[in-house]
């Protein structure tokens, strides 16, 4: 019976697990994106989702905000990220991941980094920043991203 007990305690808290995950959102970033009035959803992993539409091209960009911040010598750090490409689907061999190596070099602000089978563009920045910086993060990620999609896919408009 003791042993029935513990399975079934177990089980609850399996089951409780995606509850947990949902508080791994930030508030503290919502409260920035909210002042902005910036239109967001918050994913299964507690990453803010932000949708760009460029009317005029006919084009959307997903872009992201980190719910969750890394600390490194004191620092505490979010990332804000915009997927660009499929790293087979658009080619992403050596030639070209040694070129956004390079471009990441000149870059003032951002880099360009490969997360599975996805390039992505991001923007490490300290968790302290305020919303207008935020914001700005966000609309560099995006803009960079959907430059480098168009350059890489042609008309596809998949990120």
């Amino acid at each position: 019976m003791h042993r029935r007990a513990r399975l079934t305690a177990c089980c609850l808290l399996l089951t409780a697990l995606p509850v947990f995950q949902a508080w791994a959102e930030d508030p503290a970033v919502a409260t920035r994106l909210d002042a902005r009035g910036i239109q967001y959803s918050v994913d299964e992993d507690g990453d803010y989702r932000v949708t760009y539409n460029y009317a005029d091209e006919g084009r959307s960009q997903l872009a992201f905000v980190a719910g969750r911040t890394e600390s490194i010598a004191g620092f505490r750090i979010r990332e804000v990220f915009a997927p660009a490409a499929w790293v087979g689907k658009d080619g992403i061999d050596g030639a070209r991941a040694l070129a956004l190596l390079e471009e990441s070099r000149r870059q003032k602000l951002g880099s360009w980094e490969i997360g599975g089978d996805v390039l992505y563009f991001v923007i490490k920045l300290p968790d302290n920043v305020d919303a207008a910086q935020l914001e700005a993060a966000l609309d560099i990620v995006a803009e960079v991203a959907d430059n480098k999609e168009i350059e890489l896919s042609g008309e596809r408009d998949e990120l």
